[in-house]
């Protein structure tokens, strides 16, 4: 049985149970997060979120990138998010490798140049300060002031923040 089918066996048992079907799409947290899309993180049961209560929007690496930035204006223009939390982690695979070596991977795979930018990074740190930066300084985001960042440690479970 693929991965896929397996999902969609699982997907019977819960909607089965679904009881969620009225929850509105404004979160009740007013809260968004921006995080990887690495499965060793997951974001409701680090942060102990609920269907409901937050926004996540998960890409390679937890970047602020174009299309983040489009989501987050949605999310706070048109569902009342007021707060941002960027979340990255420790063992990052954007951590462990270059635009180089990931572009040159696609290229041999695919035989196509990638027209968007890969935007790994040396320092986990820095990398989750400037995502912040960039976030407090973008001219589409409503509510700017409360935009804080974090490393998950995938080792520990730990979410500490970044100042």
């Amino acid at each position: 049985m693929s991965a896929i089918d397996t999902c969609l066996r699982h997907n019977r048992g819960f909607a089965d149970g679904f009881a969620d079907g009225d929850l509105a799409a404004p979160p009740v947290s007013a809260l968004a997060v921006v995080t990887c899309m690495d499965a060793r993180l997951d974001p409701a049961a680090v942060l102990g979120l609920a269907p409901g209560d937050a926004h996540v929007i998960r890409n390679a690496g937890g970047v602020v990138t174009d299309d983040v930035l489009r989501s987050l204006a949605i999310s706070q223009s048109m569902l009342g998010t007021r707060e941002v939390m960027l979340v990255q982690h420790t063992r990052c695979g954007l951590l462990e490798f270059d635009d180089h070596e990931i572009e040159a991977a696609i290229r041999e795979r695919t035989g196509a140049a990638p027209h968007f930018p890969i935007q790994t990074f040396s320092d986990l740190e820095q990398s989750v300060r400037d995502g912040v930066a960039e976030l407090a300084a973008s001219p589409v985001l409503a509510h700017r002031d409360a935009v804080r960042g974090f490393v998950y440690e995938v080792e520990t479970g730990r979410l500490r923040e970044v100042g």
